[in-house]
């Protein structure tokens, strides 16, 4: 996107303050660079030819890309594209626009002080698969609860955006430890961690590989004893965090790898294809067996394209828009030739992902129409689900009673970034005996974001305690959440304060009513 679309996409934010108790890294440190207003200043300071530092690409790196403050926001400011822009400057400075120091524009190492702590594919499962406002939001800014500023939201125009960062800066530059100034780059070590991650998670054989060790050690019981040693957080943080992530293996699914083409039960009323993506492929199988069943129990061919790769979308999530835009071609590609009629992703982020093509090969004349036509197919689990029922009758796959209290996580790229969040909970409510139940703070991110829980460790997990504290609170036994990411996040986090519930996917839950036997977390 040129400097001037992204000028234009800055200009809509009316500085109003609605996104402040929304976001994530707000909440947690009460700053304004790193709340989305603050941010889209800095995008603005860019633009108008401000050095891009470490210091605000540390800002730009915190964001959790929940886009919790695109549903807040009064003014339809388009944040996702904003931030998406900010990292691939962040991730290649090449592509940030070149600073001017002779047009006065205000220096962004006082607008980028610092604030806060420093810091698929083809799935190898087979089975039968036919059947049988926080705190420090509202005080320091944000909207009430009522939905007026409270307490006098300050206007962050220019002057004041970069009155309190520069604030931010005195108060914190050097207690904190984050550079101002100096090179455009990320620190080596970042680097590195960054290359490791999309070398591998990406690549399903490559995390498969990887993870066989893990596993080892997950049957031993030694995986237990090396996470207690603190000795992979020493070798690196991403290391521990990983550990900490990693599900516990599962006994329930065969090996083996999902035919091509799962035939529909009873009459068809759709063909479909799947995407089985990479951490849900390797790690959550059994989700795309569930929903590949559930699918064709609703009178649906799914077609499983054998040589599917990943959509490209933790790395468009993390401001590698190039590297996405590759995955994104491939998937174009693949799906087009399957001529189905949509296809259906049970992967919040990777929906999202897929969703945006469009907007991801705008530029590129060979592919443009071609993403267009594909992304327009994409549809969430749920989502597809819903319209099939509309439009066709209803469901036609009988449902048997699951006599259990759940708790429904809405994923951020989901109910934030696709905007689905009554769907799931009606497809749910059509189960019977199933009570669903809500979790406080809702809209809040559970700190899994992709790959962030990985390079920003400390807030990911303070994140994933708020969200671990909330679900306590339900006291449902079972957690039904529609991303791979936020079921390992909170699974973690639900464990470190030694406790220990069911997490399933929408699709497993309504694939066990269909086939009459007991919910997890079911007595």
């Amino acid at each position: 996107m040129d400097n001037g679309k992204l000028r234009a996409l800055a200009s809509d934010c009316v500085h109003c303050g609605f996104c402040l108790p929304a976001c994530p890294t707000y909440a947690l440190w009460g700053e304004e660079m790193d709340s989305p207003r603050g941010r889209i200043h800095l995008v603005t300071q860019v633009l108008d030819g401000a050095e891009l530092t470490p210091a605000a690409a540390e800002h730009f790196d915190r964001c959790l890309g929940c886009m919790a403050c695109m549903t807040a926001c009064p003014s339809g400011v388009q944040y996702d594209r904003l931030i998406e822009a900010a990292r691939a400057w962040t991730d290649d400075p090449a592509h940030a626009p070149a600073a001017d120091t002779g047009t006065g524009t205000a220096d962004i190492h006082e607008v980028a002080g610092v604030d806060g702590p420093g810091e698929a594919s083809g799935g190898h499962a087979t089975a039968d698969v036919t059947g049988g406002a926080p705190a420090g939001g509202a005080q320091a800014g944000g909207p009430s609860a009522g939905g007026a500023p409270a307490g006098g939201a300050p206007a962050c125009g220019a002057a004041a955006c970069g009155a309190a960062a520069r604030g931010a800066a005195a108060r914190g530059a050097a207690a904190r430890g984050i550079p101002v100034g100096g090179g455009r780059h990320r620190p080596w070590q970042d680097r590195a961690a960054r290359a490791a991650i999309f070398a591998v998670f990406p690549y399903p054989r490559r995390l498969r590989a990887l993870a066989a060790p893990l596993r080892v050690l997950q049957r031993t019981g030694l995986d237990r004893v090396v996470a207690r040693s603190g000795l992979p957080g020493r070798v690196s943080p991403v290391l521990g965090a990983a550990m900490n992530l990693a599900p516990r293996p599962s006994a329930s699914v065969p090996a083996g790898r999902l035919p091509e083409r799962v035939p529909a039960r009873g009459t068809r009323r759709a063909v479909v294809g799947m995407l089985t993506g990479c951490v849900q492929s390797v790690f959550f199988a059994e989700v795309n067996i569930a929903t590949a069943r559930v699918l064709a129990a609703e009178g649906c061919d799914v077609v499983i394209p054998r040589g599917q790769a990943c959509c490209g979308a933790l790395s468009l999530h993390s401001g590698r828009a190039g590297e996405a835009a590759g995955f994104a071609r491939h998937a174009v590609e693949t799906f087009e030739q399957t001529g189905v009629e949509a296809i259906v992703v049970n992967s919040a982020g990777c929906g999202s992902a897929m969703k945006e093509y469009a907007d991801l090969l705008a530029d590129d004349p060979a592919w443009a129409a071609r993403a267009a036509a594909v992304s327009a197919k994409v549809r969430d689990f749920a989502e597809f689900l819903a319209g099939l029922f509309e439009n066709s009758g209803g469901p036609v796959a009988a449902r048997h009673p699951l006599p259990v209290r759940a708790a429904y996580h809405d994923a951020c790229h989901l109910g934030h970034a696709q905007q689905i969040t009554a769907s799931p909970r009606a497809l749910l409510g059509s189960i019977p005996g199933l009570e669903l139940t809500e979790i406080p703070d809702a809209g809040m991110c559970c700190g899994s974001a992709g790959v962030y829980n990985l390079l920003q460790p400390e807030a990911a997990r303070e994140l994933g305690q708020r969200k671990a504290a909330s679900v306590h609170q339900t006291g449902a036994p079972l957690l039904i959440s529609a991303n791979p990411g936020c079921s390992l996040q909170i699974a973690s986090a639900l464990e470190a304060r030694g406790e220990a519930i069911a997490i399933a996917h929408t699709a497993e839950i309504l694939d066990a009513s269909i086939r009459g036997l007991p919910a997890p977390g079911s007595a």
